[in-house]
């Protein structure tokens, strides 16, 4: 199955993400991990993504979609993939149809996970990050085995991220209101929308979101 996760900063895409790869065997993808695995691959379009983020520049929506080009046709993919950061925009999500089209494939499902601002700004003030492995654990919901350190690495002391401190959060959340938001428009006009509540414990919002996805597969 090929799918995106869709959702305001804080909502949980990355744990849901992450879980779903874990349990269908499907390929996590999530923008931060595409652009460093191309940079470490050393390929001319992973090279020049670097090279812009060294200095402090965007990477263009050309370089974007060449990098998923690549990433969705590596082995690991072939299963499904789920996509986490990309399409940030509509003109993405069009190329991203058109890249699928040439393969003779097609996204399965859009899931849209949503929750109130309020909770979101509470949410993203509680996370803590692993700067080894970028997992992310929130000190309410769903914090780590012994309160402070990654599970996976346990020598790794969680840090909080300079962009979730509350104003920069709800800036944040505006730019995703303007830029990104208008992407739910975009897949409930192609049928491929799938919303779900972001609001519970981590493991009721992954039993919804498994049952909205079988629910699509056994439509298809």
């Amino acid at each position: 199955m090929r799918l995106i996760l869709l959702g305001p900063p804080g909502v949980g895409k990355g744990t849901q993400g992450r879980r779903l790869s874990q349990v269908q065997g499907w390929a996590l993808i999530s923008t931060g991990e595409m652009l460093r695995e191309a940079g470490t691959r050393g390929t001319p379009l992973g090279l020049e993504a670097r090279r812009r983020m060294d200095a402090g520049q965007l990477v263009s929506d050309e370089i974007m979609i060449g990098l998923v080009r690549e990433r969705t046709a590596l082995d690991d993919a072939s299963k499904g993939f789920v996509l986490d950061g990309f399409p940030r925009t509509v003109p993405q999500a069009e190329a991203l149809d058109a890249l699928l089209e040439e393969r003779g494939q097609r996204l399965d499902a859009v899931v849209s996970l949503n929750a109130p601002e309020t909770e979101l700004v509470r949410r993203l003030s509680d996370r803590r990050e692993c700067p080894v492995c970028k997992r992310a654990y929130n000190r309410g919901s769903s914090a780590p085995k012994n309160g402070a350190h990654c599970d996976d690495h346990p020598e790794v002391e969680l840090k909080s991220r300079a962009d979730d401190a509350p104003e920069t959060v709800r800036e944040r959340l505006k730019v995703y209101r303007e830029q990104t938001a208008p992407l739910i428009d975009y897949y409930g006009r192609c049928g491929r929308l799938l919303e779900v509540t972001g609001l519970g414990e981590p493991d009721a919002v992954f039993r919804t979101m498994q049952e909205a996805l079988a629910a699509r597969q056994q439509d298809r």
